[in-house]
């Protein structure tokens, strides 16, 4: 008996994580691919290598081998993370790894490339890719017409078609499937850089138009963000933050840009290029605090971005599941360990968890759609487990119209049963 030949394919490229699923020609329901024959979750992360056998001179594996690169040689390596949260950004150029800088098309290019190549062939030749987007992206002052641009660049070639869907569009198109009965639909998804929402309309099965979107809204905040209020509190004090240096008979404060770069996943390894360490070691002679100074060099040129990216993860999972724990870091010169409360996080992303409230009113009000219109709530993304995330619905919708599961796996699934249809309109972004 022969396998089926999947044509299309939906790709949930993620800022944590990326899933791929791939659609059968006879309707059948898709099937996540599993790469390297193990894993459904390809975490969207790149780890560069000097390698005088490589094109250039520099290597570069992605997602659980760039892991396992870095780790077994980290400060030999250039780790890069949530590189997807500057696809909309005018300030970001390129990224400068060794002796090569990389625009944003390139990093993508270069990840897909590898994401495909641990997919065993299952993503070669397509006829149909639906990639999910943000409704809104990450950053101060986005530009979705940047980032399409960049997107279209990142996935020339990659298949005969190239479709993009709102990210929770896809998670609401894939949960209708399982609906009997005809019912309105907020779906809500929390990933590592945004906060999407949309809502549909579901009519009942055998419908010649199944699903209706009404209207949608976002937020570039989300699980990063909150990574971010975690270094601040615990970490950049111990670096810096706060402190001041020595100009001339002066004291000025120490220029808080180097603080925002470093709490962020995207930047952070950026960070380690000689005009900027050369700054950093110039600030450090005139800190008033120079062994401050010192352990963010330290932290930087050693590369521990992402054991400390795993500490961060790591406190925010216990939090979800206990009212107390423990963050633990230990870094060259740099040894944290310190109680946090889940009533501390929680005053600490306060503001964020206000203005995703807002995004969901603004969803609301796009479709045209109170409160008691919503028959159920679809939470999808990984930040959806934490607490106060899924209060914001528990809260004004009362627990028994919440429904979640595949919190890193929905989307995929529903951009390939969107791929699957014949008709895309009203559903490509």
């Amino acid at each position: 008996m022969t396998s089926p030949r999947y044509r299309t394919a939906g790709l949930d490229f993620g800022t944590t994580n990326s899933v791929a699923a791939l659609a059968g020609e006879t309707g059948d329901d898709p099937r996540l691919i599993a790469f390297d024959g193990a894993y459904e979750v390809f975490r969207s992360a790149l780890c560069f290598w000097q390698d005088d056998t490589a094109r250039g001179g520099i290597a570069v594996e992605a997602g659980p081998a760039a892991i396992a690169e870095y780790l077994e040689y980290p400060g030999d390596s250039r780790f890069l993370q949530s590189f997807k949260s500057v696809a909309a950004s005018p300030s970001f150029e390129s990224a400068s790894v060794f002796t090569r800088r990389y625009r944003f098309e390139e990093l993508g290019r270069l990840f897909l490339d590898r994401l495909a190549s641990h997919a065993g062939g299952a993503l070669d030749r397509l006829d149909r890719l639906m990639v999910g987007r943000p409704v809104h992206y990450a950053g101060s002052r986005p530009d979705p017409a940047l980032a399409r641009q960049r997107y279209d660049a990142m996935f020339a070639g990659f298949a005969g078609e190239i479709h993009y869907v709102y990210e929770p569009l896809a998670a609401a198109f894939g949960h209708a499937a399982r609906l009997t009965e005809a019912a309105t639909l907020l779906v809500a998804d929390f990933g590592g850089g945004t906060s999407d929402f949309s809502v549909v309309r579901v009519a009942e099965p055998g419908a010649a138009r199944r699903c209706e979107p009404l209207g949608h809204a976002g937020v570039g905040i989300a699980g990063d963000r909150f990574d971010q209020r975690i270094i601040d509190r615990l970490v950049l004090p111990r670096i810096g933050k706060g402190g001041q240096y020595r100009s001339f008979d002066k004291l000025l404060d120490i220029p808080g840009g180097y603080f925002t770069d470093f709490a962020d996943w995207s930047r952070l390894a950026l960070m380690r290029n000689r005009r900027t360490l050369d700054e950093l070691e110039r600030l450090r002679k005139s800190a008033v605090d120079p062994e401050a100074i010192g352990r963010m060099i330290a932290l930087i040129e050693n590369e521990l971005g992402f054991p400390l990216y795993d500490a961060v993860a790591h406190l925010k999972r216990a939090l979800s599941a206990e009212t107390e724990a423990c963050f633990r870091f230990d870094g060259v010169g740099l040894g944290i360990e310190a109680t946090v409360t889940r009533a501390d996080f929680e005053g600490w992303i306060a503001d964020d968890i206000a203005r995703m409230a807002q995004a969901v009113d603004e969803a609301l009000a796009a479709a045209g759609v109170g409160e008691a219109g919503i028959d159920r709530i679809f939470l999808t993304g990984g930040t959806s487990l934490v607490p106060a995330v899924r209060a914001i619905f528990t809260d004004r919708f009362g627990e028994g119209r919440i429904v979640s599961g595949g919190e890193l796996t929905s989307i995929a699934h529903g951009l390939a049963l969107v791929a699957q249809q014949e008709d895309l309109s009203g559903w490509t972004a």
